[in-house]
Formats: C-alpha cells, structure tokens, sequence
C-alpha cells in the first residue's frame, strides 16, 4: 500500500511522506538508545533496520581481513551518511583518524553535524562528482577527480558498494588515486560485482539477484538508460588493472552472494589489495 502511495505523491512531497512514515520508528529508536548514533530510517535509502548490522559486520572485515589498527588513518571513499563511520567511533583510536567523502551533500552534512562534534577525528567532504544515478547534479568528473589528500597519506582505504556504481574511466583514476594516497604496504578493500566463470553461468541460468546482460566499454551494467545504477567487471581485467597501479591482490577474493552462489562471504565480492610500490 505505501509504495502506492509514493508512486501516486509529487517528488516534491517525497521527502515530507517519508519523513511522516519513518518518524514512529525514528521516535522509537530515539528513545530506546540516546548513546547509539543512528541516523534517522527516513535517510538510510533502504538499508533500514540493516544499517548497524552492515556496519559493524564491515567493521570485523577491516580489522580481521584488512589488519586495521586503531592508530591508522583511515580513508572511506562513498562513506554515505556513516554506516561505516559510526562503528569505528569505537574503535580508532585519538592517535588515527577517520576521513570520508561522498557525492551525497545531504549525507555529508548529517555526518558533520552528528558524528564530527563527539569524535573530532572523523572528518567528511563532500566531493560534487556527477553520477547518473546518485549525483546527477555533480560538476566534478569521476575520471579527473583527485583526492582532496596528500600522497601517502593513508594506513588503511575501503570502498564498499562504490566500484559497483561507477563506469571504467571513472574507476580507473579513482584507483590511481587510492594508489597515489595509500601508503607502500598499507591495504584497501574494495567490493566489486565480479564476474568469472561461476558468477555469469548463475546469471545466464537466471539465479543471479542482479541480471548483468549489456556491455558498455569493458563492463556489464543492468540498465542502458541508468548504467551506473549497478555495474560488473570481469575478474582478471580488475587483478589486471589494481596491478597497473601498484596494487596486488591478495588471494583469496572473497566472493559474495550477489550471484546466489552456495559459498559466499558478504552480498558483494570482497578484495583485499595491498600497495606494493609507488606509480
């Protein structure tokens, strides 16, 4: 009945309806836990009732697969409105620190105005690059962004859901990038939807949640008229590309179950890359 509902309100009366349908539950989980920061459901964008559950799961992944420590300088690229941020709170300590960015400037500056001031830091920008699905206002390009960073300046990166939305050119510079600021011997993790032999026969067998059919350059998206909407590369073109940057890929990938395969870790596929030398 809702999703009637919304499909019948004018976008500009969205935002108020779902402030309205969202503001029991956000009451609720208001007074249930003063000390937890969690943003309101009506700006969380689906990830709902999974939003902590998500972020601390990630947060496991980083210190067990990743070695994060709580003295390192930590990069979020696409760091939304803190899913990843809000658990490390409780984890880096004041010697690290925490550094986020993304297209989103309603996410930015709840993450400013929520997280920043109680742990000062945990820093967030706002980068303007232009994405048809997420940013189509952005005046920045993905394929000449430059990190807002000094070269080196980071023990640990990750992007999660990011490289999943973003198109060759745009993700090729972004690997430069996190090349360029990571430090030689520090690590990323980065998800990717990856395609190999036994994601695409799920997908043509039609058991896949995600139906990567058109080529567009060198990766498989969902959508022609919404590309970046969710986008899939094939595995030895990413080893291939991390490679071109001085980025190694430690083995093994750790596949996720996007694909509906039996063996999985997370939904995505997960890699761990560490920086094996300068470009």
């Amino acid at each position: 009945m809702k999703e009637v509902l919304v499909r019948l309100i004018p976008d500009l009366l969205k935002p108020i309806f779902k402030r309205i349908c969202h503001l029991p539950m956000d009451v609720h989980e208001g007074l249930k836990d003063r000390s937890t920061i969690i943003p309101p459901k009506r700006v969380t964008r689906g990830s709902g009732s999974c939003f902590k559950q998500i972020g601390h799961e990630f947060k496991d992944y980083f210190v067990d697969l990743a070695n994060l420590q709580p003295n390192h300088r930590v990069l979020d690229i696409g760091c939304g409105i803190g899913r990843m941020a809000i658990p490390l709170t409780g984890y880096l300590s004041s010697e690290g620190g925490y550094w986020g960015f993304d297209v989103r400037r309603s996410d930015i500056n709840w993450c400013q105005k929520h997280i920043s001031p109680l742990f000062p830091n945990f820093h967030f920008l706002h980068s303007n690059v232009y994405n048809k699905h997420y940013n189509r206002r952005g005046k920045l390009r993905g394929h000449n962004f430059e990190f807002p960073f000094d070269d080196s300046f980071f023990d640990f990166v990750f992007l999660t859901s990011v490289f999943t939305h973003m198109l060759p050119l745009d993700v090729t510079n972004y690997i430069s990038e996190i090349s360029r600021v990571l430090k030689i011997g520090s690590k990323a993790l980065i998800t990717f939807f990856i395609l190999n032999e036994e994601s695409r026969n799920l997908i043509q067998a039609g058991s896949s949640t995600r139906d990567f059919k058109y080529k567009v350059q060198d990766c498989l998206i969902i959508k022609k008229n919404d590309p970046e909407y969710a986008v899939a590369y094939d595995e030895e073109y990413v080893i291939k590309l991390l490679g071109e940057y001085g980025l190694k890929v430690i083995q093994p990938i750790h596949y996720g179950s996007w694909c509906n395969r039996d063996n999985f870790v997370s939904y995505q596929d997960m890699l761990i890359v560490t920086k094996s030398h300068s470009n």
